[in-house]
């Protein structure tokens, strides 16, 4: 079967017995063109199944007005509040969003900025996948003068901007807040500390403990891939510890909710007998009874400033060179799953 013939701007023009500037003037919404006509082109532009080529435009102005944005996983509140971020302010400014997931791997990782780079994006937004120890697969944007923004997940790099929270600082609150609390056997779940986000809160865990002259224990830190089954399986054995631990902090909600319901199920009570503080303030977290704990990581406003810093960069506004990193402030939200202990 025959491929239809595209329908280009000479054929509108053909039809419609008027120049070809008009017709392209019309389509750009050009007000030099009267309302009428360019209703009229629009019609039958749309009739005959007119596309734009975008493809010649970009070759002629080196821009495709398109933003590529690499996340670990999209069924995340948190990544879905990033996105929703940078969409608001992308969209507003006229760009295009292409996505990604790296479903934390590397390898997918390295794969998707290949494609983003074939693709010609004009800026790349980036939240390092768990397993990537090097950003060299990103050489490519850098030679290039591609703007790369990274958040969240960050990887320090002098020509590219990383915009986080300080993870130490929010973990050192959650724990001091336990301790507070009466809490001294405060156990930890977070994943294996290779990406700055879990490092640091291991830090701000282990720096809270010892102001506190509070021993370290490695048994105390568990270690998953922080999902509601991990939650589960952390409950079994914190189950098995004797004693019984008194407070729980969880490197993220949805791991911390899948804890508390399993250890409620054994028949332990939450706060009385073991406290919890998550992280992130994922709807998950007033949804749980008691509700949970939590640390606010501004999601929606990360994904705003990331898009934000980069479009103001390729507008040439400002420069991402600047400034290397952003830190957004975070917040311990007190509920009812931490109370004191009696």
């Amino acid at each position: 079967m025959s491929t239809p013939k595209e329908i280009t701007i000479y054929d509108l023009a053909r039809k419609l017995n008027i120049s070809i500037a008009t017709v392209s003037r019309a389509l750009k919404d050009d007000p030099v063109v009267s309302k009428k006509t360019r209703k009229k082109i629009a019609d039958l532009a749309e009739k005959m199944g007119y596309r734009s080529n975008n493809f010649a435009r970009n070759l002629r102005t080196q821009r495709t007005n398109t933003i590529g944005v690499i996340v670990p996983r999209l069924n995340s509140y948190f990544m879905a509040a990033v996105i929703a971020g940078i969409e608001s302010v992308a969209n507003s400014d006229g760009y295009n969003l292409i996505i990604s997931q790296s479903s934390e791997s590397a390898r997918k990782e390295m794969a998707s900025a290949k494609t983003m780079f074939n693709s010609r994006v004009d800026g790349l937004l980036v939240s390092l996948a768990y397993d990537t120890d090097s950003i060299n697969h990103f050489d490519a944007f850098i030679k290039k003068n591609i703007p790369l923004v990274f958040f969240d997940r960050v990887e320090e790099h002098e020509n590219c901007l990383s915009i986080l929270i300080n993870n130490k600082r929010a973990a050192y609150e959650a724990t001091t807040h336990l301790i507070s609390q009466g809490r001294r056997r405060i156990v930890y779940i977070t994943a294996t500390p290779k990406r700055n986000v879990y490092i640091h809160r291991l830090e701000g865990y282990k720096e809270a403990l010892k102001d506190q002259k509070i021993r370290f224990r490695e048994d105390y830190v568990l270690l998953s891939n922080l999902s509601q089954e991990a939650g589960v399986e952390a409950a079994a054995v914190i189950r098995q510890m004797d004693p019984l631990p008194d407070a729980v902090f969880v490197a993220n909600d949805n791991c911390a909710v899948g804890c508390m319901v399993a250890l409620k199920q054994g028949g332990i009570r939450i706060p009385e007998d073991i406290a919890f503080v998550g992280f992130n303030n994922d709807p998950v977290s007033t949804v749980v009874e008691p509700n949970l704990t939590t640390i606010n990581y501004p999601g929606y406003e990360m994904g705003q400033v990331a898009a934000r810093n980069l479009i103001n960069h390729l507008n040439g506004a400002s420069s991402i060179n600047v400034t290397n990193t952003i830190i957004l402030r975070s917040e311990l939200i007190v509920r009812e799953s931490s109370g004191r202990n009696r």
